[in-house]
């Protein structure tokens, strides 16, 4: 349901996430259980969740943009649906009755939710969230989830007043109808709501850096932030009424830590859980009070091209750089990477290799055996290189473009594991084995926020770079690769990459053969025209005090229903 970026060496990257993507049930493990419970789970105590980079701040579903700040927001939000392991989406808060056209749903909240100021939550919360989005002044990546509304596009270009298919029938019944028809209509709206009375007065260009969002966050979640420290640590307490019952824990503490440092801060009991990192999977199964909780994860490390900058005034992207131009320089580029040997060498082999942006489980994923797999080819990357007019002319061992100019491409990645410099020389070493002259941009690698802040902002410096994608539960690409989606970092896209995208929501996709079918050209497209080196999808884990009860992973989360999460003491 939602999109979101990981840092693809700070994390064990779980979920490549929503531009969203669709999974089907019969490939992956869910609801692993840390550990055995006791017949009755005791009541108190608060626990540490750890987090191996400084957060941003963005305590708003509505403008959070990475897993550090949406790890919080799990604590304390929550949205009007659910969406189950499987990945299906089922009522949650929210019920909801379809027209037999498919484009006007009815939606009935619960009512007596409450935030956690005490106001009870209704439709016009929910309003208020899908019109801030909307809003021609909104900043943020989420437009994607309330572009199907009737009347949204004309409220974000200013030219209406209220949003036209957006009806309050009473407090707890709001009425939405589509522009269109979308077979994920529900997959993509926009779930979370925001606090109508809280926000009052705040401009939306103003809402990123208010109190709500970055000092006194509030949500309808089971946990309510009591302490801020920017970047470093949110407490949170038991909100007492929630509406599924107080939590069990009295609280918990969000707390940032170097992640070389995971295996002593669970060793001495300071972080209770945290995603890990590969490279301390080994000496983390020896520590005998921790559970390793492993789980699928719905998300793809990517290499991506930038092709060119986003067009601020008209919303979109503008492919203005010609360097990538040339598809075989960036087919050679896949055949030069050796991206099995890097997994094995410095993710543990923790990872597969995938050659789409669709999850090796999910129902719309082409096989292997109708497309490109870009094995490790060095012959293969010469060959295409050389056919490419790209040529080694003045002796010096590296290439130089078709017109004979010089050829530098610089490369931007994260930090993160203690393997992360390791490992970009080894990519960086494959691609100079063909004769490409490959650097690192700046000389370093990049926090996760500098990084982001440079590949979203399209600095001129960054040319090829390292992310990761998590994705939601459906396999639309919209939201990250359409002409107008901001978060299409390498800003590509094509006459068919649209049509297709298009296609696969449109009402011959309600057959989902079709729709399938419509996915797999999409896939070839990509595939063969590597917009991005899809690298890897990875296995997630998870690593947990035994003394925490009740804690369950999936391919979506490793924080699920955590008001029921409770502590063993040992006797």
């Amino acid at each position: 349901m939602m999109k979101r970026r990981y840092c693809g060496l700070v994390l064990a990257m779980a979920l490549m996430l929503s531009a969203c993507s669709g999974i089907g049930s019969e490939r992956l493990s869910y609801g692993v259980l840390s550990n055995k419970e006791a017949e009755v789970p005791a009541a108190g105590g608060t626990v540490t969740y750890g987090y191996s980079s400084p957060f941003q701040g963005l305590f708003e579903p509505a403008f959070y943009e990475g897993e550090d700040d949406y790890q919080v927001l799990e604590f304390i939000t929550e949205a009007m649906f659910r969406v189950k392991d499987d990945l299906t989406t089922v009522p949650g808060i929210a019920s909801w009755q379809e027209s037999d056209d498919h484009t006007v749903f009815t939606f009935r909240i619960r009512p007596g939710v409450r935030w956690h100021n005490g106001d009870e939550l209704t439709v016009e919360d929910w309003k208020f969230a899908l019109e801030t989005i909307a809003n021609p002044e909104y900043t943020g990546s989420r437009y994607y989830s309330v572009e199907m509304i009737s009347g949204a596009e004309a409220y974000h270009k200013g030219k209406a007043k209220e949003i036209s298919g957006i009806k309050v029938i009473d407090p707890y019944t709001l009425r939405i109808t589509m522009n269109s028809v979308r077979v994920n209509a529900l997959d993509n709206l926009w779930p979370y709501p925001m606090n109508k009375r809280v926000y009052s007065g705040i401009a939306v260009k103003d809402m990123p850096d208010s109190d709500p969002v970055r000092k006194h966050p509030i949500g309808i979640g089971p946990f309510e932030v009591t302490n801020i420290q920017p970047g470093q640590l949110v407490e949170m307490k038991a909100f007492e009424d929630y509406y599924q019952g107080k939590p069990l824990l009295d609280g918990v503490t969000y707390k940032v830590f170097d992640d070389k440092d995971i295996v002593n801060l669970l060793d001495e009991n300071v972080i209770d859980m945290a995603t890990a990192p590969r490279d301390a999977y080994a000496s983390l199964k020896q520590l005998d009070q921790v559970n390793i909780l492993q789980s699928p994860e719905l998300s793809y490390e990517y290499i991506g091209f930038k092709f060119g900058s986003w067009d601020h005034e008209s919303q979109k992207i503008v492919m203005d750089n010609p360097k990538f131009a040339d598809k075989r320089l960036r087919q050679a580029m896949y055949y030069a990477l050796d991206r099995e040997g890097i997994i094995n060498q410095y993710s543990y082999g923790l990872g597969s290799l995938i050659e789409t942006p669709v999850p090796s489980s999910s129902w719309a994923k082409i096989p292997d055996s109708q497309i490109n797999t870009y094995p490790y080819s060095p012959e293969r990357a010469k060959a295409l290189l050389n056919e490419a007019g790209y040529v080694d002319r003045d002796g010096d061992g590296f290439r130089e473009d078709p017109k004979g100019a010089p050829f530098v491409i610089h490369y931007d990645a994260m930090t993160g594991s203690t393997t992360a410099e390791a490992r970009t020389r080894a990519i960086l070493q494959n691609w100079r084995d063909v004769g490409l002259d490959v650097r690192l941009n700046g000389g370093q690698l990049k926090d996760l926020n500098t990084f982001y802040e440079a590949v979203e902002n399209d600095d001129p410096s960054v040319e090829l770079f390292n992310g990761v994608w998590g994705l939601a539960s459906d396999p639309d690409p919209s939201g990250l690769w359409r002409e107008i989606d901001l978060w299409n970092y390498p800003r590509f896209s094509s006459k068919r990459n649209e049509e297709l995208i298009r296609e696969g929501v449109g009402i011959k996709s309600y057959d989902k053969e079709h729709r399938k079918q419509v996915y797999y050209e999409w896939q070839k497209l990509v595939n063969d025209e590597v917009p991005m080196i899809f690298f890897a999808e990875r296995i997630n884990i998870t690593a947990v005090n035994k003394r925490l009860q009740s804690v369950k992973v999936n391919s979506m989360s490793n924080i699920i229903d955590p008001q029921t999460w409770w502590i063993q003491e040992e006797n």
